[in-house]
């Protein structure tokens, strides 16, 4: 969730008003950041992800735990924000099966659904 944060943070910045002198150079700061850091920490850590999705179906073994409801939201925005969609297929099928189970639907019905921060 760090570097989706980070990159949520750079992404404001990069459009955040400014004396008109600044916008350059807060710019090339801002791409410098996200292409040598922000990103391949992003992919570094989806990367991972899927490579321990693709030995269990949830992310303690065979049964779905807490684990997986904490897991939920982070790739949820990295849905949003972060380049996760169907490269990835096993972390991919894993927020589709999290997001199909009951309590998550209940959940949404209760309390509406809601929108990332792009």
């Amino acid at each position: 969730m760090p570097p989706l944060l980070m990159k949520l943070v750079l992404s404001r910045l990069k459009s955040a008003p400014m004396p008109f002198f600044a916008r350059p150079i807060a710019r090339a700061i801002v791409d410098r950041a996200l292409d040598g850091f922000v990103e391949p920490q992003i992919k570094l850590h989806l990367d991972y992800i899927e490579s321990e999705l693709a030995t269990r179906p949830w992310f303690t073994g065979a049964d779905f735990t807490a684990a997986d409801i904490q897991m939920s939201f982070p790739l949820e925005a990295a849905t949003a924000r972060g380049g996760l969609n169907e490269t990835r297929p096993k972390t991919f099928d894993f927020l589709r099966r999290a997001q199909a189970r009951p309590a998550y639907q209940r959940a949404l019905e209760r309390g509406g659904p809601y929108e990332l921060l792009r």
